[in-house]
């Protein structure tokens, strides 16, 4: 990361956008399906037209109060929805159905690392529909766009927007924040939080202020960022661009700014609209938000396990790093494979199952797009491979190749069957690796000579030779702990 030049502080507030994962849209029945033809999950109430009333989604309320929960918001007996004025093509209404001043959740905290980062909201709005800029060379910019067209599936999308205090110090903290924050909702069951199809949306607010007031810079909104790696680049270059204004004498203007992923640069968008310039009034067709006591307390009776519990908890069964636990629990569905592989018996331990998810079966799954509920290999078929390496029936190397053999769907996922049918189990009889080892150095005099005669580095060198050797003639199936000690006892001293 390009750290901000020195004398200059860097503060970041962020604004995630969360799509949430009901059947229906916010106001209507409408189908919430990602893909669909464009304009073809649309009703007179998401197109605004004229008569229709809005009917709000329990589940999406539901799904709020979750989030309330896992971020430790405090939810206010009643909250309100109010029309947010603005005229875009891409809002039918004219207006946004959505929160202002007395939001469902609020006033909570989420931790990265050891530090607190507070949430100053979480309210919900519905969301817009999609514009595509088309033609002339605007890059999927109205700037220089020829036409655009419109999809309305999109609009009225339940979201819950998650506004954090102005915490964050670096592109960094940030980029940290948003990946913690996505775990949760993913973990909670209220989104997919899939950044590529617009399921999580950022929006970062950045300002410089010199190193040690307490007073705010003029900020920046930045967006169009559509991943961690984005995020964090955008947020670089723009603490650069600002401090560059700032040491010419300039001043920085608040303004909403586009980030151009390909040329790894902010362009100005438009200034930064104020809350009085969306004349927002409550919605006169909705009710006021009440959820009752008994509501919030069966919420909060079938909240799962969080990323952050979940984590402190495989690091303390298990033995293993923080680093490793906080890929497990970072992975969609990963922590759920390597827990019932671990549950499916065998004396496969946690820490010998975590190297092998996080390691090559990790690789496969970034490799192949796959989830670990779609891998041919099951749980506890991976507790099974990790027992043959276990009991000296499969090398590493061989335990390697048989997994790469059950993840393509061979013998049905089972690695037992692909040893058997492969003839594949490790040789670990003394007498056969004995005669294996004197046959290699027979066969070699003179290297073993040298080897008697040379120094240290150079009986490293032959004795890996030797054991090389050894391997490809019983084709790799050696017990490689036999062999390094038949090998130090068979080589002269």
């Amino acid at each position: 990361m390009t750290e901000v030049r020195t004398g200059w502080e860097t503060v970041i507030g962020l604004e995630v956008h969360c799509e949430l994962a009901t059947e229906t849209k916010m106001f209507c029945s409408c189908p919430n399906d990602f893909g669909a033809e464009p304009n073809t999950h649309v009703c007179p109430t998401c197109l605004g037209l004229p008569g229709s009333l809005p009917v709000l989604n329990e589940r999406a309320v539901e799904f709020a109060l979750r989030v309330g929960e896992a971020l430790h918001c405090a939810v206010p007996t009643e909250s309100i929805f109010h029309r947010k004025n603005y005229f875009y093509p891409d809002m039918p209404k004219n207006y946004q159905v959505s929160q202002y001043d007395e939001p469902v959740c609020g006033n909570g905290w989420l931790m990265i690392g050891d530090k607190r980062i507070g949430i100053e909201r979480a309210h919900l709005e519905e969301d817009a529909g999609k514009t595509s800029h088309m033609g002339g060379g605007g890059g999927g910019r109205v700037h220089g766009a020829e036409h655009s067209l419109v999809d309305y599936n999109r609009a009225g999308v339940p979201l819950l927007e998650i506004v954090s205090k102005p915490d964050l110090r670096s592109p960094d903290e940030a980029r940290a924040y948003v990946a913690e924050l996505r775990s949760v909702l993913e973990a909670i069951g209220v989104s997919d939080v899939k950044m590529e199809e617009g399921s999580l949306r950022v929006d970062a607010n950045i300002s410089l202020r010199p190193a040690g007031s307490e007073t705010l810079g003029t900020r920046a909104e930045i967006k169009n960022m559509n991943s961690l790696r984005s995020l964090a680049r955008a947020l670089e270059y723009e603490a650069e661009r600002q401090a560059e204004v700032l040491e010419s004498g300039g001043t920085v203007v608040q303004e909403t700014r586009h980030w151009d992923e390909e040329a790894g640069r902010t362009h100005s968008l438009r200034s930064k609209e104020e809350s009085h310039d969306y004349r927002y009034f409550p919605e006169p067709d909705l009710v006021p938000l009440q959820p009752s006591d008994e509501w919030r307390e069966r919420v909060r009776a079938a909240m799962p396990e969080l990323p952050s519990a979940r984590k402190a908890r495989l690091m303390e069964a298990w033995g293993i790093s923080d680093v490793d636990a906080s890929v497990l629990v970072a992975t969609a569905g990963l922590a759920d494979y390597a827990e019932a592989a671990v549950a499916a018996g065998g004396g496969a331990s946690g820490r010998d199952v975590t190297n092998w998810v996080t390691g090559d079966l990790l690789a496969h799954l970034k490799e192949s797009g796959r989830t670990p509920s779609a891998l041919a290999l099951p749980a506890a078929g991976l507790a099974e491979l990790v027992k043959l390496v276990a009991d000296g029936t499969l090398s590493r190397p061989l335990a390697k190749e048989v997994l790469s053999a059950a993840l393509a769907g061979e013998n049905g996922g089972s690695p037992a069957a692909i040893v058997a049918a492969r003839g594949l189990a490790q040789v670990s009889d003394e007498g056969a690796l004995a005669a294996a080892v004197q046959a290699v150095l027979d066969a070699h005099p003179a290297e073993v000579e040298r080897y008697r005669a040379g120094d240290d580095k150079a009986r490293k060198k032959l004795r890996g030779f030797f054991m090389g050797t050894v391997m490809a003639a019983m084709k790799g199936k050696g017990n490689p702990g036999v062999l390094n000690r038949l090998l130090d006892e068979a080589l002269p001293g």
